[in-house]
């Protein structure tokens, strides 16, 4: 890029074991001014149009429980930023949040998808074919207007709705967050056959790769649909 972005950003956090893992590096990289919000402990207000990205990462609710108090909150503040253009970078659960807001259909998945798989990508400047990490049990329809960038056979995986960017993987994931998820969320991989030990194998074997395609992910939303 010609100049540094220097992004005033919002991350969106809803638990201790969901932190922004490798987008701390990349918004370093973007010399980022980064206010991290924990959204599920503090309600404390915020105003979009103060930011010039919003990171919405990964949680063990459903977008679209609005039981949890935090949800419809956290919604509101995806409609606003929609409204003032300020560009949305959603991952899993945040991309379903995306999709919520722009009128898509969010419902429990009849298939569970976690690990280390492939996507079949329509823009592979934008999103390889990974593979990318998943660990997800909800999923969403096309959102109205958007174009989606890449699927599998279970739903989309990635889409484009104007300076936004939804994302049904977690192109964070560390192997320092993927031993905390392990480690909290045991009964989510016995339950879908998941072997923990070979999934943490992965992530560390797949640790440098990763990281790469993250940041080509990363820069290609910066240039191609952040600042477009």
């Amino acid at each position: 890029m010609s100049t540094p972005w220097k992004p005033r950003t919002l991350i969106l956090q809803h638990e201790d074991a969901t932190p922004p893992g490798l987008m701390t590096g990349w918004l370093r990289e973007q010399q980022a001014a980064v206010d991290t919000l924990r959204i599920d402990v503090d309600d404390r207000a915020v105003e979009p149009r103060d930011y010039d990205l919003i990171v919405s990462l990964g949680s063990e609710f459903a977008a679209f429980d609005d039981a949890i108090a935090w949800v419809p909150r956290e919604a509101r503040v995806f409609e606003e930023a929609q409204r003032a253009d300020v560009p949305i970078l959603g991952l899993c659960f945040g991309g379903q949040m995306l999709a919520r807001v722009l009128g898509a259909k969010n419902f429990r998945s009849e298939q569970a998808e976690i690990g280390w798989l492939p996507v079949r990508t329509h823009d592979p400047a934008l999103v390889s074919e990974g593979p990318w990490f998943q660990w997800h049990f909800d999923s969403f329809t096309t959102p109205p207007g958007s174009k989606v960038v890449a699927e599998t056979d279970v739903g989309p995986q990635a889409f484009i709705a104007g300076r936004s960017l939804g994302l049904q993987f977690h192109p964070e994931v560390t192997p320092e967050i993927m031993e905390e998820w392990v480690r909290v969320y045991p009964h989510e991989l016995r339950a879908e056959g998941v072997d923990p030990d070979g999934l943490l194998a992965e992530t560390r074997r797949r640790a440098a790769s990763s990281r790469e395609v993250t940041w080509r992910l990363l820069d290609s939303f910066r240039d191609s649909v952040a600042r477009r």
